[in-house]
């Protein structure tokens, strides 16, 4: 399958989104929430750098730019019905909304096949390594070892937008 990602979005995009990324990863882990600052870091970089592909680099349309950013209100408002039935949290839905922009329109179905990859070995892999006696002690402080059935969907968020940005560079290589 080819992305419609393109290497150009892929090398602007992946240097300021992976910091972030790492960012929401771990703050889910340590307290089962998503910085709001995070969320907005995350649109800022797409503010400043989309407009740096529309009028720098030349790589977009300012049409397509704010296609870009039409996608983050449809997904602001679904993920705010998904949060008021109590299916995610409201931060997860916001870092969806942020991120929203950021995936191709082509690439939609992909990068949902993509996260639910993700999500799978996320939660399979937190539920793993709560397991383990050491791994356990280091962190003893994260809220997201003892929720029960709630799980810090933000690792599978960032990670999910990480790996579809790595894909699209490795692919335009």
């Amino acid at each position: 399958m080819t992305l419609s990602l393109t290497l150009t979005e892929a090398l602007w995009f992946l240097p300021f989104v992976l910091p972030i990324c790492i960012w929401v990863a771990l703050s889910d882990l340590r307290a089962m929430r998503i910085p709001n600052v995070a969320v907005l870091a995350l649109a800022g970089v797409f503010l400043g750098i989309g407009l740096v592909l529309v009028l720098g680099v030349g790589a977009w349309t300012f049409e397509t730019y704010l296609w870009r950013l039409a996608a983050l209100g449809v997904v602001l408002v679904i993920g705010f019905v998904i949060s008021s039935l109590g299916l995610v949290g409201a931060g997860d839905a916001k870092f969806a909304a942020a991120m929203a922009p950021f995936v191709a329109p082509g690439d939609g179905l992909f990068f949902l096949m993509l996260f639910a990859l993700v999500l799978i070995g996320s939660w399979v892999t937190h539920r793993t390594a709560g397991r383990v006696p050491a791994l356990r002690r280091a962190t003893a402080d994260w809220a997201s070892w003892d929720q029960g059935k709630l799980f810090p969907m933000g690792v599978a968020l960032a990670g999910a937008l990480a790996i579809y940005l790595a894909l699209g560079l490795s692919a335009g290589l």
